[in-house]
């Protein structure tokens, strides 16, 4: 009994080794959703980089077609040599020898740019037919390229004829073979108020618009251009 007493005494005096603390142990932790903030924000690894989708369809401008005439389908005609000239600020870089805009000839080929090869185009589609229920056929053309002052004034600073930025018209024809002039109808009966009208709407499509009334140097035709460097039309 006593050895049974003191073995018990030895038990109880022997320390009792305390149970691991579970706070030393590595957590286990949930996985984030994604995109959620937590300790995948801030992970040293670099983070792969979205895929950016691809632009939709048209939103990209696309090239002139090849073989159209300034990369528009209503002109013909063909492309020209660059056109130099001795006089300081005259010649056309890219001529074009125009013969017709939106299904209407010109009455003579007409050497331009393409700057003013494209507003005729405009004015001729969204304008001057409507204006006159689809029956132009043709153009009377008064000058295009020439290089020559403003209104022909020797010393003045140089027209944008001289740039192939501009083109004159005199008269317009009809499908049935009748002829408006400027000088005989402009706003004189119904064909000559439709033209005037038409002249007018020209403004803003053309940087210039100069006709009857204008400065004394139109009063036989209708004065188009596309300036370089002007802002705002100027229009007479």
């Amino acid at each position: 009994m006593r050895g049974a007493w003191i073995a018990a005494l030895v038990l109880a005096a022997t320390p009792v080794a305390a149970a691991p603390d579970a706070s030393i142990r590595p957590e286990h932790r949930p996985a984030h959703a994604e995109g959620a903030e937590g300790p995948a924000a801030t992970s040293p690894l670099p983070r792969a980089r979205p895929v950016r989708p691809a632009a939709a369809p048209g939103t990209v401008p696309q090239p002139p077609a090849p073989g159209l005439l300034c990369g528009i389908p209503g002109l013909k005609g063909e492309r020209r040599a660059p056109i130099a000239a001795q006089v300081n600020g005259c010649g056309i870089a890219n001529p074009v020898r125009l013969t017709e805009v939106s299904g209407v000839r010109l009455s003579e080929p007409a050497d331009v740019d393409c700057s003013i090869a494209v507003a005729l185009d405009t004015w001729v589609r969204t304008v001057l037919q409507p204006g006159f229920d689809n029956r132009v056929r043709q153009l009377d053309v008064a000058g295009a390229y020439v290089c020559r002052g403003r209104n022909r004034v020797a010393g003045a600073k140089i027209s944008e004829h001289g740039r192939g930025r501009a083109i004159d018209i005199r008269s317009l024809v009809m499908t049935d073979g009748s002829r408006v002039s400027v000088a005989r109808d402009w706003n004189r009966g119904d064909a000559g108020r439709r033209m005037v009208e038409a002249y007018t709407r020209g403004c803003g499509i053309f940087g210039t618009t100069l006709g009857p009334g204008s400065d004394g140097y139109h009063e036989d035709h209708m004065h188009f251009d596309v300036p370089l460097t002007r802002r705002s039309p100027y229009c007479r």
